[in-house]
């Protein structure tokens, strides 16, 4: 009842810190013009492009699709995604209070967890952005909790004990699959919930039939829908997710927010954050972490081979543990192999986040246990718990008196009230429109943008070969008249355009505006 009250207080919570709509990011333009496209009929298409229209294969449809099915009560999805994540923030608090408490088998953790994770600033950010994270979550988490519906009710009952009831719980494998599979139609990096729920089904049961049936129901449950997927992305655009397999290097610049977005996920002020980066004890910390998770972890998996029989894991703590070495490998293939351009953001640390909660108070939860006729470890745990909740609920506060000032990205007053964007809105609807940040403009405005040629592809940082065609039809484009050039942000024109020779390039063209750091081109 506790955990369902703070899962309300979580919801009202969010009511409050996105008063201007939900934040808004480059990928959001995608997300929301892909629910509007498939409202219209278009399909999942890019309609915040100005170009021809090509179906979204980079972006998985969960998000898109369940704003679209949103949108059938007349909710834009602009406005649907502040109510779909208003919900899942309230649902996530909720399911990992529910996955603490079946860990422990402790209320107290539960709530604890609950309360954490409800008033955690990065996590409260992450919800508050118009995005797929607060959607993956709530499907991951409760993944783990359909796994362990299954392998705790099979450790204590066993299936062949009882047919009917055996039959019951493969239910529960069948739909972790199916959940397993939307997350993945979600975010392409919950491919790690697939191999961390077989090996958790293979090696926390302790007899092959159950084994091999569990695992292959799970698999023929999760491949359809992701299997559907890959194969509309072929038919539709001849490539499966945009991205070519290529390798490329992780470079600093990939791994450089790490730092940072722990030291505010762990700390609730700013000077604590850069002593604590400044010190150098994070990465040690972060080191010390891993190396004893992936300890923990070898030495249950070596038990569980080694005396099947007779060791007994809780499968909560071994699948979070797995996953996040699985999540972790995922994203850092993703980024060697397919997107050279994910960097660690709050955002794709988010998981590892929850899970180190999760973690944390099952380890809590142990500690407190040992304390049995031993103050000190009940003391320390219940002092450790207090101060992370103090430190949690001071940087909500700070966070949340931020979020109500204004909105949060291309949601707040800076663009909203930008006089280029003003302009760019009335212009006719036959004008072209070049700019530097084609999601601000379909999102503030609602028109389709083109953007500016670059030399180098940002994905895989290799060179463009159709860079010069690009470049000179866009020429062509402005000094006919037909389109115009909107720079955003930009005190300089060489950064902005990233072309060698941008002077001679706005040759025969002039400022037609100049105002709040925005500057729009055209012919005269």
């Amino acid at each position: 009842m506790i955990i369902l009250v703070l899962a309300l207080c979580a919801m009202a919570i969010m009511n409050i810190a996105t008063p201007s709509g939900a934040g808004l990011a480059n990928d959001s333009a995608a997300y929301i013009a892909g629910a509007r496209s498939i409202l219209q009929g278009k399909g999942y298409s890019d309609i915040w492009l100005d170009s021809e229209l090509e179906a979204i294969t980079h972006y998985p449809p969960l998000l898109s699709l369940t704003l679209a099915a949103i949108g059938l009560l007349k909710i834009d999805p602009l406005r649907g995604v502040r109510i779909l994540n208003i919900l899942l923030f309230g649902a996530n608090t909720a399911l990992l209070g529910l996955l603490g408490w079946r860990a422990t088998r402790s209320q107290a953790a539960g709530i604890w967890l609950a309360a954490i994770f409800m008033l955690n600033i990065s996590l409260l950010r992450v919800h508050v952005f118009a995005l797929s994270e607060p959607l993956y979550l709530f499907l991951s988490l409760l993944s783990f909790i359909l796994i362990d519906l299954y392998l705790d009710n099979t450790v204590n009952n066993p299936p062949e004990s009882t047919p009917k009831r055996g039959k019951q719980k493969m239910v529960w494998v069948a739909l972790a699959g199916v959940i397993s599979s939307l997350a993945f139609l979600t975010r392409y990096s919950a491919l790690a919930l697939l191999p961390t729920s077989v090996v958790a089904l293979v090696l926390l049961q302790n007899n092959w039939p159950a084994r091999l049936k569990s695992t292959s129901l799970y698999l023929a449950a999760a491949f359809p829908l992701m299997s559907a997927w890959f194969l509309r992305n072929k038919l539709s655009a001849g490539n499966v997710t945009n991205r070519s397999f290529q390798f490329h290097p992780i470079t600093a610049e990939n791994i450089q927010p790490v730092l940072p977005n722990f030291a505010q996920f762990l700390l609730p002020m700013e000077s604590w954050q850069a002593a604590l980066i400044k010190s150098g004890w994070l990465p040690g910390l972060l080191v010390v972490v891993g190396v004893l998770l992936f300890a923990w972890l070898a030495l249950r998996t070596w038990q569980v081979i080694m005396r099947p029989q007779k060791q007994a894991i809780q499968p909560i703590s071994f699948t979070t543990t797995l996953y996040i070495f699985g999540y972790l490998g995922a994203v850092l293939f993703s980024m060697s192999f397919f997107d050279a351009s994910t960097k660690f953001q709050p955002r794709i640390l988010a998981p590892i986040y929850v899970s180190l909660m999760l973690l944390s108070a099952i380890a809590g939860a142990w500690l407190f246990q040992q304390g049995s006729g031993k103050p000190w470890p009940q003391k320390l745990t219940f002092s450790l718990a207090l101060v992370a909740l103090a430190f949690s609920a001071y940087s909500s506060q700070q966070g949340l008196s931020n979020f109500t000032q204004a909105g949060q990205g291309y949601a707040s007053w800076k663009w909203h009230d930008s006089l280029l964007m003003t302009t760019l809105r009335n212009l006719p609807s036959e004008t072209i429109i070049y700019t530097n940040t084609p999601p601000a403009v379909y999102l503030v405005t609602g028109r389709a943008s083109r953007i500016l040629p670059s030399a180098i592809d940002p994905v895989d940082n290799l060179p463009r070969g159709q860079y010069q065609q690009d470049l000179t039809l866009m020429h062509n484009d402005l000094l006919s008249g037909r389109a115009v050039l909107a720079l955003f942000d930009t005190s300089s024109l060489e950064d902005a355009l990233s072309i060698q020779d941008s002077a001679n390039f706005v040759n025969g063209l002039e400022i037609l505006q100049k105002t709040q750091g925005d500057i729009l081109y055209g012919k005269p």
